[in-house]
């Protein structure tokens, strides 16, 4: 993978596309508080490097507390239906808030690939599992291995 692989966002854009990953990404994210871009952008990275792991998870927080996180939270808030407001309007504005988030996500990759500055060597699960820790509250080890297989 790395950065030969070509820029982070089309990289991550077509590893989420193979089977297994946006299941394995949403189980990590949802039931076990990770950032999927962080683990993502680890992986792409071939990174185990803790000091550089502990920078880009302080980064990965700031932008879940400023940008992330609320976007998701309002996606989330415009999904069922709420009379009286028109569906398909809600419907379009969730679309452009869903489009948003993804701005925010590819900001972040973005940002944290310019942090790795060509480290690398580390095999899919050692980067997931170092990222994991580094986020402060490392996700169990099978749910880890789950996205590492599904990544190939």
């Amino acid at each position: 993978m790395g950065a030969g692989a070509g820029p982070i966002w089309e990289w991550a854009l077509e590893a989420y596309a193979r089977p297994g990953v946006p299941e394995a990404c949403l189980k990590l994210q949802d039931e076990h508080g990770q950032n999927t871009s962080l683990l993502l952008w680890a992986v792409y990275a071939e990174t185990k490097d803790p000091p550089l792991l502990a920078r880009a998870a302080a980064a990965a927080r700031d932008w879940d507390r400023t940008a992330l996180v609320p976007l998701r939270e309002v996606r989330r808030a415009l999904k069922p239906a709420l009379p009286p407001f028109d569906d398909h309007a809600r419907q379009a504005l969730r679309e452009e808030v869903k489009s948003l988030e993804l701005s925010a996500e590819r900001l972040l990759l973005e940002t944290l690939d310019g942090m790795s500055q060509g480290q690398g060597g580390a095999h899919a699960l050692e980067a997931l599992e170092a990222a994991s820790k580094a986020w402060d509250k490392p996700a169990p080890a099978g749910a880890l291995a789950e996205l590492a297989a599904a990544l190939g």
